[in-house]
């Protein structure tokens, strides 16, 4: 699903973005609700930029990827922990782009998620290429997510990868 944003561009730079589990469902610009093999994920684009809501089975488990006021936790490289009864798998990483190249890797982005059912995004007014991106699938029992956050005026895209699923016991 693509959508236009009806809000001005709040993140105006990568660096500002920052990480959250476990944060309360804050206002959300456009949804989308999944049901994956018996997991609910809401997917919600923010004014500044995601938020992923997992329920299954009673758990629950939020992710935030935003410019949070007042957070002092920035944007990890990595975090793998246990939530609950679940591992929990965060990766990010800065792409930066010559504007060409950031041009075309929008558009490809874009067309892979509006047209995927378990796509959400959403562009801002103002540039075709400023948008948030999400992208979610269930795979051997893990819920898992992608999303990329575009900031053309710095030829920069985000990109997050996220996989939650129960934790796998131990072998002898």
């Amino acid at each position: 699903m693509l959508t236009t944003l009806k809000t001005s561009y709040t993140d105006t730079r990568a660096a500002d973005l920052a990480w959250a589990l476990g944060r309360e469902p804050l206002p959300a610009l456009a949804v989308l609700d999944l049901e994956l093999s018996g997991a609910k994920l809401q997917l919600r684009l923010l004014g500044a930029s995601h938020q992923v809501l997992l329920d299954e089975e009673g758990r629950h488990c939020s992710e935030t990827v935003a410019c949070m006021p007042g957070s002092s936790t920035p944007l990890p490289l990595g975090v793998s922990k246990r939530v609950g009864a679940w591992e929990y798998e965060f990766g990010a990483r800065v792409e930066t782009l010559t504007p060409g190249a950031f041009a075309g890797r929008a558009q490809e982005l874009l067309a892979l998620v509006a047209d995927h059912p378990n796509g959400l995004a959403g562009t801002f007014p103002g540039s075709p290429h400023a948008f948030t991106a999400m992208l979610a699938q269930r795979h051997e029992g893990q819920v898992r997510w992608r999303t990329w956050h575009a900031y053309p005026q710095e030829g920069q895209l985000v990109v997050t990868r996220t996989r939650i699923g129960a934790r796998m016991p131990a072998t002898l």
